[in-house]
């Protein structure tokens, strides 16, 4: 029986809403309620002038419907011609962009309200609409084609919550000299490029051959909020690879399922195109639960990777998928089954294919090839993974222990060249901190390793990285960075390579192009190791900041309680602005964590190559009450 109270009428609904609305609130909640409460009444009056009428108006959304299609596309291009007057009045961070979707069908109408299927649906097209723009899906497409002075771009079906089928969705081209024009596509450069990680991607899983591709249409997943975001969205396709999951008994794999996290991330970041969150930022994520839509607020990224692999008996079998977070889309997925001994084949299949030629390609040729792993020996690969972790304890027995993975690992192939930029990186390491029975035969000793690791892989940057490494201990600066520049040129979205170049511009006397590339790195890592503020930290202090300087030693201090380094250099930063009280007390902390603790020592193995700049780091944590 039907309900008196309620009719279904066919309706064209409009829907509206502002872009960044909760910034601006956060910029000024007074005069942000006062402008939208003017530019609501502007557009009211638009819609009523169009014959239609408002049904809703919540927070920064508006809902209304109109009888025709044309009536609802006239007000809405009203609105936005009005609005963008009003807002070139106004500075940029003042701005009330409002972005408009218009859909047609039918609604279910009671007390004035309208309900169904077809309401959401416009909503949904609304938020596909860029800042001051308009998108109408097919069916309004239809009913205006040919009768407007303006064109249209065929963004092609998406997917719609609820929706068994995609809807086809179109922009309004809203300058004049659009007219009669309907392009295939109106997609910006960075929807182009966010198109490319899609497709190469995809491509390349396509190409395993292994598993069963398949698009789910419908999303499923809550949408991450733009104004939510802790960093503002790159203007290039932006991602992270999750760790992924060892799933199995076998705890041999979680070295495996680390190895290829870290290679899929290496391989991505290698291309400039793409905004790429380092392993260390995704890496928080491991063993958490946690949603899709958190990880893209928090890094500040659309586009979230992650998979599992399992072991049953003498097969192994491994998943991905591909999250577009903001839209809450399930991209795509695949299941690859195969025999354990073809671990490593699949593992080229999936990373070595991702980004070869056809990235190249896509982005005319911009971005340098994808480096390969360079082996296809799975021992020595894991071995590697497992030095590498060793090596990033930076103590004297992860050093220790990491010499002797690396070995290994050069012994199963002996023709790879990343163990032996790993054992020259040991050199380097143990010959800054004193560790080495001779400074200069560790030197020596990784300048060669570090020299065959390049020579054997010219495309693999961290042959580069270790040796300008090594070259700054001899004070050969201009060397050191050179070799660091090329580090960067071979891998721009690696957080090791833009921060160890900003490391050595700051230690070699270019202090503000440092500033700049570690907050260049930090921004790519935004959940990024300690050492990465401690030097930033050094550098602010050396460009004048001094203040900002104290907070992000105090930063790196929180992510490394247990490290000298930066309170040490704290102490001094504390002295220098004269406060003496908190810089004596961090001095004991720092007697506290190293007894046999010297300046000299300390300014020695971390020199800014500059004796100015040393005596007055020395002298500072001498008058803070450390040993000189």
């Amino acid at each position: 029986m039907a309900n008196k109270g309620i009719q279904r009428k066919l309706k064209v609904i409009f829907s509206a809403d502002v872009n960044g609305y909760s910034k601006l609130m956060g910029y000024d909640e007074e005069y942000t309620v006062d402008k939208i409460t003017a530019y609501r009444d502007t557009i009211a009056l638009l819609i009523k002038n169009n014959y239609g009428r408002v049904v809703d108006a919540p927070g920064d959304n508006l809902l209304a419907e109109f009888d025709s299609s044309l009536d609802a596309i006239h007000s809405a291009i009203e609105i936005q011609r009005t609005l963008k007057t009003e807002n070139g009045k106004l500075p940029d961070n003042r701005r009330m962009d409002f972005r408009i979707g218009i859909n047609m069908g039918d609604v279910l109408h009671k007390d004035d309200r309208i309900y169904g299927h077809s309401v959401n649906i416009a909503a949904r097209i609304e938020n596909l609409a860029d800042p001051g723009g308009i998108c109408i899906s097919k069916g309004v497409h239809d009913q205006v084609e040919g009768k407007l002075d303006l064109g249209f771009a065929d963004l092609g079906p998406h997917s719609v919550k609820n929706i068994e089928k995609p809807v086809r969705i179109y922009k309004v081209l809203l300058n004049q000299g659009d007219t009669g024009k309907v392009v295939k596509s109106a997609k910006s450069k960075a929807s182009i490029g966010r198109w490319i990680v899609v497709t190469a991607i995809a491509l390349a899983v396509a190409v395993a051959g292994a598993g069963v591709w398949y698009q789910q249409l419908e999303p499923k997943l809550e949408p991450a909020s733009m104004d939510r975001m802790a960093y503002p969205l790159p203007d290039k396709p932006s991602i992270a690879v999750l760790p992924f999951e060892n799933h199995s008994d076998d705890a041999k794999l979680n070295f495996f399922a680390s190895g290829l996290t870290e290679d899929l991330t290496a391989s991505l970041s290698k291309a400039p195109d793409l905004f790429v969150i380092s392993r260390s930022s995704a890496a928080i994520y491991k063993g958490k639960s946690f949603d899709f839509k958190q990880v893209a607020e928090e890094q500040g990224i659309q586009y979230v990777m992650e998979g599992s692999v399992r072991k049953e008996k003498d097969k192994l079998r491994i998943t991905v998928q591909l999250i577009d977070a903001i839209n809450g889309h399930n991209l795509w997925a695949d299941r690859f089954d195969r025999r354990a001994k073809e671990i490593f084949a699949l593992q080229d299949e999936i990373v070595k294919h991702v980004m070869v030629e056809l990235q190249v390609e896509l982005t005319q040729g911009a971005s340098a090839r994808v480096a390969s792993r360079g082996t296809d020996n799975l021992d020595a690969w894991l071995l590697k993974i497992e030095a590498h972790g060793e090596f990033a304890t930076f103590t004297r027995e992860g050093m220790i222990r990491a010499r002797e993975l690396y070995e290994d690992s050069h012994n199963a192939d002996p023709n790879w060249a990343r163990p032996l930029a790993g054992l020259a990186s040991v050199d380097w390491y143990e010959a800054k901190q004193g560790w080495s029975v001779s400074k200069e035969a560790s030197i020596q000793s990784g300048i060669e390793l570090a020299q065959q690791a390049i020579e054997m892989d010219p495309d693999e940057p961290q042959g580069y990285q270790t040796l300008g490494n090594l070259y700054a201990l001899t004070g050969q600066g201009e060397r050191a960075i050179a070799l660091r520049r090329k580090a960067v040129e071979l891998a721009p979205n690696d957080l090791a390579a833009v921060a160890g170049l900003a490391t050595r511009l700051k230690d070699f006397g270019a202090e503000q192009e440092a500033v700049k590339l570690f907050e260049q790195a930090m921004r790519l890592s935004p959940k990024h190791p300690w050492w990465v503020p401690y030097a930033y930290g050094v550098a602010l202090h050396l460009v004048g900041r001094k203040e900002e300087a104290i907070q992000s030693l105090k930063k790196a201090i929180a992510l490394n309680p247990t490290h000298v380094l930066p309170q040490a250099f704290l102490t001094a930063f504390y002295a220098d602005l004269g406060r003496i009280e908190e810089a004596r007390k961090t001095a004991n902390e720092v007697i506290r964590l190293e007894p046999n603790f010297t300046a000299n020592r300390l300014i020695r193995s971390h020199t800014l190559h500059d004796p100015v700049k040393d005596a007055k780091f020395r002298n500072l944590m001498h008058r803070a009450g450390l040993p000189e």
